[in-house]
């Protein structure tokens, strides 16, 4: 889900960035960019922290490293 988020933020940023929409449009998209962005980290970040052992040695980082990850707000990449 989260990568059908991030890779609908990147098609939305590139719109953005066209010069033909008004300046107003490319503000609105880049910010709703940003929302989605922020979206993204704070729900894959939540589950982190309350995540077995063996599944952080699944995704390979240790439980120090998740702490930290899901300790980080939203907008902190």
């Amino acid at each position: 889900m989260t990568y059908i988020h991030t890779h609908t933020a990147k098609i939305a940023l590139n719109l953005g960035k066209r010069e033909q929409f008004p300046l107003i449009s490319q503000w609105a998209i880049q910010l709703e960019n940003t929302i989605v962005m922020w979206n993204d980290r704070y729900i894959t970040r939540r589950p982190l922290s309350t995540m077995p052992h063996a599944l952080l040695e699944d995704i390979g980082i240790t439980p120090e490293q998740a702490k930290l990850e899901a300790a980080k707000p939203f907008w902190r990449a």
